[in-house]
């Protein structure tokens, strides 16, 4: 008993040492001389991380595996995972370098998964929609179902990327989720096998004398897929359009704002505020617009972030009547920041507000008219999109709902 408490005092005491020799480096190079300018140049001040050092001497001692199996930079990254936790976002994370090479193949378009988009809100891992034709939207998964457990494991309370990289990995293999579900007393339970996720973005057709244009998702091909559904419908005689954003989780913002650009004349499309000035932007719609014709929005509480932006320009604007049920609040921006050695972080910089000064984050965007209902691959089941139709024969007539 002596001897373990021998050993841990020797610990703390070479620890202080230690500790004691850093802050004796710094000062005999000269290049500082005082603690204030320590401090300057340290995470924490001194005292702090002197707490932080007996953590670690403490972990290290009594815990039960020996610490040779822990990794250095295990223990640096998950320092970091919790500093960036302890602000309270759940959009702002720290990635490693094999994340964020992985989530660089994701933006490339194509992974091994089960095809969900997924945020955070007090600890819970929600859905924000399944991509359309992925294993997770045949299975039947749906948009704000909570996911609880993954395999046999409890997730709450784990950060994004933990739970990313256990619903990811490679296409053949199974996972198992259980989720919650609003009206369900019991958790639902999916077996799910992963696929290579290909992600298409636009999709159209023509709905008797109406062209149906559905935005999946928002990517680098967005703006010409848009571009070049809208001017088929145009040249086959669309008398209005249906824009179905109903479960778009949203995407690149530069591609929201283009597609926004083509339907609306000019004005503001929507602004970023944030806490430093580089955060803070307006952003335009060029004079001109490629139709007049009217347009209804069709969007759900998987609609999210640049779909939430381009719903709210059109509401705005009075370009379009906004359909169907609010979304789902996620407003933000995020922008990533690269650290020296290839690991990043996500920081929210901004809010996105909607050109009449709407704020979208937490909130969501009200529809003008409200319909219940969900997005069915059976235009004749869907009843949101019959509802839509039936809008534009009313605007056909002048007998449609006002957008003001």
């Amino acid at each position: 008993m002596w001897k373990r408490l021998r050993d841990i005092t020797a610990g703390i005491i070479i620890g202080a040492i230690l500790a004691g020799g850093v802050l004796i480096t710094f000062a005999g190079e000269g290049k500082i001389s005082k603690s204030s300018e320590i401090s300057e140049l340290l995470p924490f001040s001194p005292s702090e991380l002197w707490l932080i050092k007996q953590a670690r001497i403490i972990m290290e001692t009594y815990f039960v595996e020996p610490p040779e199996k822990i990794k250095e930079e295990e223990i640096l990254y998950g320092a970091i995972r919790g500093m960036i936790k302890s602000w309270g976002d759940p959009y702002s994370r720290f990635v490693d370098p094999k994340e964020l090479e992985n989530e660089e193949i994701e933006m490339e378009g194509e992974y091994g998964g089960l095809g969900i988009y997924i945020a955070q809100r007090d600890g819970r891992t929600l859905i924000i929609s399944p991509i359309e034709g992925t294993p997770a939207e045949r299975a039947g998964v749906k948009p704000m179902d909570e996911i609880v457990k993954i395999g046999d494991e409890v997730i709450y309370g784990w950060d994004q990327d933990k739970v990313v990289k256990n619903l990811r990995g490679e296409p053949g293999t199974k996972v198992t989720i259980w989720v919650r579900r609003e009206g369900h007393e019991d958790l639902i339970k999916f077996d799910i096998t992963r696929e290579l996720i290909q992600i298409h973005t636009v999709r159209h057709e023509m709905l008797d004398d109406y062209g149906y244009i559905r935005i999946i998702q928002f990517n680098q091909r967005t703006k010409s897929e848009f571009s070049s559904a809208l001017n088929d419908v145009i040249e086959k005689g669309a008398k209005g359009i249906v824009l179905d954003l109903r479960n778009n989780p949203g995407g690149l913002l530069d591609a929201c704002i283009s597609v926004a650009d083509m339907l609306i004349d000019d004005g503001i499309i929507v602004s970023t505020r944030g806490r430093f000035e580089r955060a803070n932007e307006v952003y335009y719609a060029t004079p001109g617009k490629m139709t007049d014709l009217p347009i209804v929005v069709l969007v759900n509480e998987g609609s999210a972030s640049a779909s939430e932006i381009l719903s709210g320009a059109l509401k705005d604007h009075k370009r379009a009547i906004v359909m169907g049920k609010k979304t789902f609040g996620k407003g933000s921006v995020q922008t990533l920041f690269y650290l020296p050695d290839a690991s990043g972080i996500f920081v929210t910089i901004a809010k996105y507000y909607t050109p009449n000064g709407t704020v979208i984050d937490k909130i969501g965007l009200e529809p003008n008219i409200v319909v219940e209902g969900e997005f069915e691959k059976d235009h004749d089941k869907d009843v949101q999109l019959k509802r839509a139709i039936e809008e534009l024969n009313k605007l056909a007539v002048g007998q449609g709902v006002k957008t003001n």
